[in-house]
């Protein structure tokens, strides 16, 4: 009889070669998603490095953007901020040193009681003074508004407002009637001003208590209360006086609270 052909057992063969060769390795899409799933240490390191120069990046635009507002800025504008910087830091460099000095009287333990009490006492009278409940004088300024046309809105004077405690203006009062606080609150009907519910005669007087150099310097400021009133949409004019003394006695009168009351203290824990 004929031998039957070998072809049949070589094709079985691969056969079997073909399916003991296990999954493909992959390729494309899933080498990448693979890659991903699994990173490896490298790719780890590369990751991190990639955040740090991205965060690095953004910083370095934030404060170039910042610089830039400065780098427009005119000589007069800058001496200005730098003049109102040091200022409030020497003010502040005072309140600490006060602080400090009360600190060490009080632990050193002599006569402590009356120096709490006299701390008590001053605590009371400038708080009062922010309030608005008591009076109060020192140097300052006074800007007399005069507005023909009658076009000074009460947003003008919220932002007038603004301006001088921005300055460092510790207390703000309009035509020796309205003290500002907290809680005052600016309107108007038609052409007439309202400030905590009192009608604010034309002209305008606003008295502020500060450094009167700064406060000045912060009406002037280009851009800002005297610029807008002395523009062409208002065509007012502005005056402004230094005192080393303006005194205001115009008194904010708290309204009783709806709803708040003082807590009873807390009973001391034995």
């Amino acid at each position: 009889m004929p031998e039957p052909s070998p072809r049949p057992r070589r094709a079985a063969a691969a056969d079997a070669t073909t399916a003991d060769a296990g999954p493909k390795p992959a390729t494309g899409p899933g080498r990448l998603w693979q890659a991903l799933a699994h990173p490896g240490r490298g790719q780890v390191i590369a990751a991190v490095i990639l955040f740090v120069v991205g965060v690095g990046g953004a910083t370095q635009i934030r404060l170039s953007s910042a610089d830039d507002a400065y780098t427009n800025a005119r000589r007069e504008d800058l001496i200005q901020i730098l003049d109102g910087l040091g200022s409030e830091s020497r003010r502040l460099e005072n309140e600490i040193a006060e602080l400090q000095q009360t600190r060490t009287t009080l632990q050193s333990g002599a006569d402590s009681r009356r120096v709490a009490q006299e701390e008590s006492e001053q605590r009371l009278a400038e708080l009062s003074i922010l309030a608005g409940t008591g009076p109060a004088k020192g140097q300052g300024i006074v800007m007399r508004i005069s507005d023909p046309g009658q076009k000074v809105t009460a947003q003008v004077l919220l932002d007038a407002v603004q301006e001088m405690r921005d300055a460092g203006a510790e207390v703000i009062e309009f035509n020796d009637q309205v003290r500002v606080v907290a809680s005052t609150w600016f309107a108007s009907d038609g052409t007439t001003l309202i400030l905590d519910g009192q009608r604010l005669q034309r002209p305008i007087t606003l008295e502020a208590i500060g450094d009167s150099h700064s406060l000045e310097e912060g009406a002037r400021f280009r851009g800002g209360l005297v610029s807008e009133i002395t523009g062409p949409r208002i065509g007012g004019s502005v005056t402004i006086e230094r005192r080393d003394e303006v005194e205001i006695t115009s008194l904010h009168s708290p309204e009783e609270n709806q709803y708040a009351r003082p807590a009873s203290a807390a009973p001391t824990p034995r």
